[in-house]
């Protein structure tokens, strides 16, 4: 095997200062990092991961390295790699196949090259990895895995109802300490960064279409409200949109929202939430943007198919002219617009989800035999211990259970 398959290795010093700053902003993974660097759970351990190659995913990386293991590691999304973390981390030993901007087939390609490496335990975003070695790679022995995020947990849910599933996985998404955070708040923060970088236009006084009204979708339709925009949230989900409602956002159907809004972003996990013929009934300059795992929510390329190429106006921000004269702005290619157009989520919030990762993988090596294959919940004296060594470090402190209020909880007798 090549030792890394990067853009440029000499973005390695530059890559190395955004790592020191993201340590310094993720204690609970530090702490992490200092018990498994003594205790070596995954020495001898091949991991293949499949993240996003961000700061925050370097920090993790290092904490994987610093228990022992050999790794692989290769980008969760063709736009979502920061070339100057992937040098950094070359620079230190990892074996990286990743660059921004890699088509398709460097996708796929450097998939296969990382589980070149045999590894024993992958870790996944999205679920890509988990599925090409159940399609592709029968001989493979995998001791079992992790996932990161909503869309991989659907996947895997699906290859475990059909039985397919070969190994145990834990649910790194489920854990509150992940969900709660980094969807909600990292994803509402990340996403609104992405469509501000990529157009630097005014929010306040637009008009925000939000698609699904999950964590992802509860976070971008409050950070647009607190930017000042006017909120419509478009649902299939009943109890979702009655939430959004009682939230104090109007719920409207896609077709109904598609004439009233000027930035419109998809957080369903589905596909073709917004089509062309939604499009046309757009204003003239409507952003179109995506923060669900994969490009299918915004038909891009149905669109592509009906009007000529668009033209780059600014990095990440694509023109359409409609028939007509109408024109559409299209951001990231329909991508991640967290991480295509800006650097995805804070340290602060990941410093939770890769806890979680962390203990996760080892969690699976230390239960190797004694988990079935299938989709696992992180435990949840892990994820309570992950949540209050957030707020030892965040210096929040808080009430505790006396002996007379335990003894009450978890009695019948006592009434009104």
């Amino acid at each position: 095997m090549a030792d890394y398959k990067i853009k440029d290795i000499k973005l390695a010093e530059q890559g190395k200062l955004q790592l020191e700053w993201a340590e310094m902003h993720m204690p609970v993974l530090m702490i992490i990092k200092k018990e498994l660097q003594a205790s070596k759970p995954l020495n001898g351990i091949k991991v293949a991961m499949m993240l996003h190659i961000t700061k925050e995913t370097g920090v993790l990386v290092r904490v994987i390295k610093a228990a022992g293991a050999d790794i692989a590691l290769v980008a969760g999304n063709p736009l979502s790699t920061q070339d100057d973390i992937a040098a950094a981390l070359a620079a230190e030993g990892i074996k990286v196949y990743a660059w921004k901007g890699q088509d398709g087939d460097a996708y796929y390609e450097n998939m296969r090259t990382a589980l070149k490496l045999k590894p024993d335990l992958i870790m996944d975003d999205g679920a890509d990895m988990h599925a090409m070695v159940h399609q592709d790679y029968p001989d493979l022995k995998i001791i079992g895995g992790t996932e990161e995020t909503t869309t991989g947990i659907v996947r895997l849910k699906a290859m475990e109802e059909e039985k397919i599933l070969r190994y145990p996985i834990m649910a790194v998404n489920n854990a509150y300490t992940k969900y709660l955070f980094d969807n909600r708040y990292g994803t509402g923060q990340s996403g609104l960064d992405g469509v501000i970088r990529a157009t630097n236009i005014m929010v306040s006084g637009k008009v925000g279409v939000v698609a699904g009204y999950g964590w992802v979708g509860r976070g971008i339709a409050m950070r647009m409200h607190g930017h000042g925009a006017r909120v419509i949230v478009t649902e299939v989900n009943p109890f979702k949109a009655l939430e959004a409602t009682m939230d104090g956002f109007e719920v409207k159907p896609m077709a109904e929202a598609a004439k009233e809004g000027d930035i419109f972003v998809t957080a369903t996990g589905d596909i073709n939430v917004i089509t062309y013929e939604h499009m046309q009934k757009m204003k003239d300059g409507a952003i179109l943007a995506n923060v669900g795992h994969f490009d299918v929510e915004v038909d891009v390329k149905g669109l592509k198919k009906k009007v000529k190429p668009g033209r780059e106006l600014r990095n990440q921000l694509n023109e359409y002219t409609l028939p007509g004269g109408k024109r559409i702005y299209v951001l990231s290619d329909g991508r991640l617009v967290n991480l295509g157009a800006a650097e995805g989520h804070p340290s602060e919030v990941m410093d939770m989800s890769f806890a979680n990762q962390a203990l996760g993988a080892v969690h699976i090596i230390k239960n190797h035999g004694k988990l079935a294959p299938g989709v696992h919940e992180i435990p949840p004296e892990t994820d309570e211990r992950i949540a209050r060594s957030k707020l030892h470090a965040m210096g929040i402190t808080i009430d505790e259970l006396t002996k007379e209020q335990k003894q009450y909880m978890s009695q019948w007798r006592y009434g009104t």
